[in-house]
């Protein structure tokens, strides 16, 4: 009864262990892509920062009043 208690503990281990490392391989991959979605949120996040910039310079002053009513 002690060694069968042994074993099924051990296999309960054994389970948990598995369940730990997919979980873990889940864990990395769901990071890598949030990594890459990051990565490409700042770069049109600086595209777009570049083109208000540009657009802000040659509007006019009405529409830029405009922009500010808006904020």
């Amino acid at each position: 009864s002690g060694t069968s208690s042994v074993a099924i503990d051990n296999k309960i281990e054994q389970a948990m262990d598995l369940v730990k490392s997919h979980l873990m391989f889940a864990v990395r991959e769901e990071v890598e892509v949030l990594k890459e979605q990051i990565k490409e949120l700042l770069e049109k996040n600086a595209q777009l920062e570049y083109e208000n910039k540009i657009l802000r310079a040659e509007a006019s002053s009405d529409t830029l009043e405009k922009l500010r009513a808006l904020q």
